[in-house]
């Protein structure tokens, strides 16, 4: 049995290896991956969130360059290098777009930079203090591949930090839909009678109410927050799972490996367990490809509505709900990008969901 299982997953990786778009789609997925584990290493802005505002340069277009002085701080960055590649950098220093700068006397003569063609205010900074090294390093010209957000912020930087709730949330979500729908699906397949009376009607419950208004109350129940988010999506796509997982168990619960488990004296938990689920996994491994997508798409909208991740945290739908305004301003590329990268990510998914049904699909 297990050669033959073998065989069955070699040919089914032959067969997806084959597929064109789902292999691109599996490699974006780990590209996506590797950037939202190590979002803050490839951002130009890595403080926490991406959140370094600079009001004089807000809503500047891809490929903006500026003269930035940094000027640094007396307060000490306690910390590790750990803390500072995976949540961010705390900033401590202060950042100044300028216009123009010279140096005389040991004190520092400059011109903010000031937006619709304003002149921006002189000012100095004394240089006594400073080392030669640090007085070499202090101003800097800085680009933002993305432009700018309303506030100032680099967008591409904001676009890899907030590709981590996005991608994050797909995990989580299905993690806890697998755990409760193979768990109800199970019980309500093997066992029938009133416990799957019992079970489906839950499901039928839960299916009859719109998918966003049972997050959104979930939400409203845990509270507005990171985690709160990635849980209320999950409870609300085990349904599905259930479904196909019960669907799956009465077909095979009457096949003959089955029955001859139970006549050796086999538990019910290791039928279930051991026998019928492997065989069984290869539906849920699909519908779960699709939930990675509808998680995404459902995370997405809650930001745009304001309870999903709240700010400063970075996220797509968070930044679509703050410039889709400026489609109509001239300046559609602060809302498009994000929706891009919505739109890529979920596609990736679906495309991967549709390769893996094709490869497990024994009739092909």
């Amino acid at each position: 049995m297990s050669d033959i299982t073998g065989s069955l997953s070699k040919l089914a990786l032959q067969k997806f290896k084959h597929n064109f778009w789902g292999v691109f789609s599996f490699w974006f997925i780990v590209l996506v991956g590797i950037i939202s584990v190590f979002a803050y290493a490839f951002a130009p802005d890595n403080s926490q969130h991406a959140n370094q505002m600079h009001l004089s340069i807000h809503s500047k277009r891809p490929g903006f360059k500026v003269q930035m002085l940094t000027i640094p701080s007396s307060i000490e960055n306690n910390q590790s290098v750990v803390d500072k590649l995976f949540f961010g950098k705390k900033n401590t220093e202060t950042e100044i777009p300028i216009t123009a700068s010279y140096i005389k006397d040991h004190i520092l003569f400059y011109t903010e930079y000031a937006s619709d063609g304003l002149e921006g205010a002189e000012k100095e900074l004394d240089l006594t203090s400073f080392s030669k090294t640090q007085v070499a390093s202090l101003i800097k010209e800085r680009t933002f591949l993305f432009g700018t957000d309303k506030y100032g912020r680099d967008l591409l930087s904001r676009i890899l930090v907030g590709a981590r709730i996005s991608f994050f949330i797909g995990f989580v979500a299905v993690f806890i839909s697998l755990i409760i729908g193979i768990f109800m699906g199970s019980m309500a397949g093997y066992f029938g009678g009133k416990i799957d009376a019992f079970i489906m009607w839950i499901i039928n419950v839960t299916w009859s109410i719109p998918t966003l208004l049972l997050v959104i109350a979930i939400t409203l129940a845990l509270g507005k927050g990171f985690w709160q988010v990635f849980i209320a999506v999950g409870l609300t796509m085990w349904v599905e799972v259930a479904r196909v997982v019960r669907g799956q168990i009465i077909s095979a619960k009457e096949l003959p490996y089955v029955t001859a488990a139970r006549a050796l004296g086999f538990k019910d938990f290791r039928i279930i367990t051991r026998h019928i689920l492997p065989n069984i996994m290869a539906p849920v491994i699909v519908i779960s490809a699709a939930n990675f997508a509808a998680a995404i798409l459902i995370e997405s909208g809650l930001s745009f509505l304001g309870i999903g991740a709240q700010p400063p945290m970075a996220s797509w739908g968070a930044m679509i709900k703050d410039h889709y305004n400026y489609i109509i301003l001239g300046k559609p590329y602060l809302a498009l990008i994000p929706g891009l990268c919505i739109m890529s990510l979920v596609m990736a998914f679906m495309l991967i969901g549709n390769a893996l049904r094709d490869a497990l699909d024994v009739k092909n």
